[in-house]
Order: C-alpha cells, then structure tokens, then sequence
C-alpha cells in the first residue's frame, strides 16, 4: 500500500499523483493520512484503484470518480462524490450537504446520516444511506436509486423524474409531483441487490418506494401552482 501524508503534501500533489493512476498501473492500494478536513481530497480519479482515507474530509471529496473505489474512514463534507461517474464512495460517518449530487454512475455508500439535498439531480448514480436524510433530497432526480434505512425530510422528491426512492421510515413530506408508489417484484430485486452492495442489515420488503407522478412533464395550467 502507498501511503500519502497530508500533513507533508501539498493537495494538488496529492490529486495528480492519485489522477497519474490509470487502468495498467500496478500501484492499487493507496492510503492518504491526515486529511484534516481538506477539501476536494481524490477528485477526478479515473482508474481502479483502491484509496482509503483516513479521516473527515472537506468539500467535494471524490468528486467526479471513475473507477475507483474510495473508503472515507471519517465524515465529509458537503458535495462528497458529486457528478460521479462510476466506481464507489463509502463514508463510514456522516455526509453534508448534497452529497451524490448531479451523480451518473457509481454506488455511494453513506454509513452514517446525510443532511439537505442528498442526490439533488442525480442522473444514474446510486445512493444508500444507513441513516436519515435532510430535506429536499433527490430534488429534481432524474434517474438512478436512492435508498434510505432511516427517515427523510421535507419534499422529498421535489419535481423528480424517473428516479426510485426507497425509505424504511418515515418521510416528513413529499415533494411537488412525487407520490407513493407500489412495489413490484424488479423494485425488490433492485432494492435487495443495493442492500447488499452497501452491506446494508435491512430487507426490501421493509421499505415503500416513491417516484414521480408525471404531471409536471408538460405544462398545464392547472398544476401551475406546483411547479
């Protein structure tokens, strides 16, 4: 394993070493120590390799991953693993703030609770939260899965599109256009799948599902008051 200490190493050090790995590199454990809470730790990875960091992060770590797999031993900051593309994030404590944001692809594992805007306009990313989730989250969710074990806040869902939610518990409110949906046998399948990804102590059938009604895709004047 190679060890990177942030206490000695500049953060733009620390980012082009990890980017200078790419699928041939024979270099695929790394350990960055003594983060300190520095923002933006690990973006824009694009290869296979296994980073493990040891402590809180700041804004925006592993923003923007391709193939890696990135384990936060720690919690972090807001906008942790925003727009990823594929791989996977897991944070062992809490996430801030819109944490999977805009995100295409990937699993994003939170241990811990997420606040406002978790998977605000995720496009394809799936997202599994041990915990609960602030308001407003999966805003404008376009597609992809976001699972919570414990409970969601306020508007839930707003103005999504074709993204599924799942809740074990209770959701303070549900957002413009978003509604309780059945669940059918591909959602359990779906949900037992991601479930054990995240290492999750939970079964699918605990769970409700929630997804767009579909009466904000077009303009009618008579939803005007919700969009």
């Amino acid at each position: 394993m190679q060890t990177i200490d942030m206490a000695s190493t500049a953060l733009r050090e620390v980012n082009s070493t990890l980017q200078a790995q790419k699928a041939d590199t024979n270099q695929k454990a790394w350990e960055i120590i003594n983060p300190k809470g520095s923002h933006a730790v690990a973006v824009g990875l694009d290869g296979p390799i296994e980073v493990t960091v040891r402590g809180s992060t700041g804004y925006y770590c592993a923003g923007m991953n391709k193939q890696a797999h990135i384990h936060i031993v720690g919690s972090a900051g807001p906008g942790v693993a925003e727009n990823m593309m594929s791989g996977t994030v897991i944070i062992d404590g809490d996430a801030s703030q819109y944490a999977g944001a805009t995100g295409h692809g990937g699993l994003l594992v939170i241990k811990g609770n997420a606040s406002s805007r978790c998977g605000i306009s995720m496009k394809g990313i799936d997202i599994v939260v041990h915990g609960n989730i602030g308001h407003m989250s999966a805003f404008m969710a376009q597609s992809g899965n976001l699972v919570v074990l414990g409970d969601a806040g306020d508007a839930l869902g707003d103005s999504l599109y074709e993204a599924r939610l799942f809740v074990r518990g209770t959701v303070k409110s549900l957002g413009a256009d978003c509604i309780e949906k059945d669940m059918r046998p591909e959602h359990l399948d779906i949900l037992k799948d991601l479930l054990e990804r995240a290492g999750a102590d939970a079964k699918p059938e605990e769970f409700k599902r929630y997804g767009s009604a579909r009466k904000l895709y077009n303009f009618d004047v008579d939803n005007a008051s919700a969009y």
